[in-house]
């Protein structure tokens, strides 16, 4: 037996059971406003149109599926209204569930299809993790005794092999340090733009501020490793860890025992045309996790860009430039130029305009699963410039489009508390958000003690 919904099944013969006349019915009469159950039954025969057709050759019930006396009208009514159904889903591409070489999220009975709660999304290694990245902020010493104790603990205890940046070395302040010197040449280097690093790590330690974290999601930038990053620098939004017992909160995760942020980028990726409107070099592919912005740079007119989504041309944006960002980039650039803020697990993309030449232009949130297209206007007076959280800035010519989507691979980022917790400490913390003094309470006892509003009637009544 073949299931086709709560109605009927297919025997071994393909012949239909069930209320099959009263669906039949629905292809022959006139189109009308249908139930939710007419629907689903008509969506479960066509699911089985192949199956009849196949098996019956002459037989009634596959030619009443070929038979389809609605196809002429609804096509000219679909060509009409525009109403084609959709090549791309609204909904965000379902991210990867593997991280690094052996990261993963752990699998468990909240899951529904492919969907899966954030709030059950928790770290699971399927196998030990042996290789460790550490990324330090740069410039600033008062990081390096933390970097020093990390990853000596990391190799003399956890017995990992340690991966840094090559200009690590070549500090001179740790040159000075006689620890540093004992762990020094255990230490594997690499350099960014030369080294590829995507099979070779299996978990990322960050000591500094949110630039760690970005930098982290600029080096790899296909399956991110599971990311813990500890507060160390200016505001630290998105390091939720303190670096006082980092023993016991390392040696937790390592275990497997911490929640996950899924932390969704954005695929940008720029295709540069000539005059005979043809590609001329291979387009530029990156992934972004906080925003991807589009200015007027050093020219003084307006920019005047075009917007257009899944093909469709939305609006043109006057004015100093456009901020596309996820809901992790919502409060960075975004939230300055007057965004709302949107908690990191929400599937959803950010258009915010930077000082638009309009009292109505307000910043918008698209579903996560559109492709949005930005090109310079045809009619613009000067050219764009486009920068990729903050970095890699390049031109934008006439001609030029910027194509941005949600990509499949988030930075798996580790929280200290949980996913509810961290983002609301952060909002308080680093943005003060919505801090006021109390207002005082009204203590009415005191308030009618101190009331003349009865001596006051009294001499209304004298006075009349």
């Amino acid at each position: 037996m073949i299931a086709t919904g709560g109605h009927g099944k297919l025997d071994a013969r393909g012949k239909l059971k069930g209320d099959v006349s009263r669906i039949m019915e629905m292809v022959k009469e006139k189109p009308r406003r249908r139930s939710v159950s007419e629907l689903f039954d008509w969506r479960c025969l066509v699911e089985c149109k192949s199956t009849i057709v196949g098996e019956h050759e002459n037989g009634s019930a596959g030619g009443l599926f070929l038979e389809d006396h609605n196809r002429e009208p609804e096509t000219r009514r679909r060509k009409r209204s525009g109403t084609w159904p959709r090549t791309r889903s609204l909904n965000a591409p379902s991210p990867v569930q593997t991280f690094g070489r052996c990261g993963r999220i752990m699998k468990n009975s909240a899951m529904v299809m492919t969907i899966q709660d954030p709030a059950s999304q928790r770290l699971t290694w399927y196998k030990p993790p042996l290789s460790v990245l550490v990324i330090k902020k740069v410039r600033d010493s008062s990081v390096l005794p933390p970097f020093v104790q990390l990853v000596t603990w990391l190799i003399e205890e956890k017995r990992m092999v340690v991966f840094v940046e090559a200009s690590v070395l070549e500090d001179p302040a740790l040159a000075r340090d006689p620890r540093f010197q004992v762990v020094r040449d255990r230490l594997q280097t690499f350099r960014d733009g030369t080294d590829d690093l995507q099979d070779k790590i299996d978990f990322i330690v960050c000591l500094g501020g949110d630039g760690t974290l970005l930098y982290a999601s600029l080096l790899f930038q296909q399956s991110v490793p599971p990311v813990m990053a500890f507060h160390l620098g200016s505001l630290g939004f998105l390091t939720p860890f303190e670096f006082d017992n980092f023993q016991e909160q390392v040696t937790n995760v390592l275990e497997g025992h911490a929640a996950l942020t899924l932390r969704s980028r954005l695929r940008c990726i720029i295709i540069r045309k000539n005059e005979d409107s043809q590609p001329t070099e291979p387009p530029t592919n990156l992934l972004v996790l906080n925003e991807v912005v589009v200015d007027r740079g050093p020219s003084p007119y307006l920019s005047n860009i075009d917007l257009f989504i899944d093909g469709k041309h939305v609006t043109s944006v006057q004015g100093d430039g456009l901020i596309v960002s996820t809901p992790t980039g919502s409060t960075a650039y975004a939230v300055a130029a007057g965004a709302s803020m949107i908690h990191p697990s929400v599937p959803a993309i950010m258009i915010t305009p930077i000082c638009p030449h309009s009292l109505s232009f307000r910043p918008i949130v698209v579903p996560a699963g559109v492709e949005l297209k930005i090109s310079v206007s045809p009619d613009s007076r000067n050219t764009s410039w486009v920068s990729f959280d903050g970095r890699n800035r390049q031109e934008l010519f006439h001609g030029d489009s910027l194509k941005v989507t949600t990509s499949i691979y988030p930075v798996p980022s580790i929280c200290a508390a949980d996913q509810i917790t961290d983002w609301f400490d952060s909002l308080a913390e680093c943005l003060h958000w919505n801090v006021r003094k109390r207002q005082k309470h009204l203590d009415e006892l005191s308030d009618l003690a101190h009331s003349s509003s009865n001596d006051t009637l009294d001499s209304l009544d004298r006075d009349s």
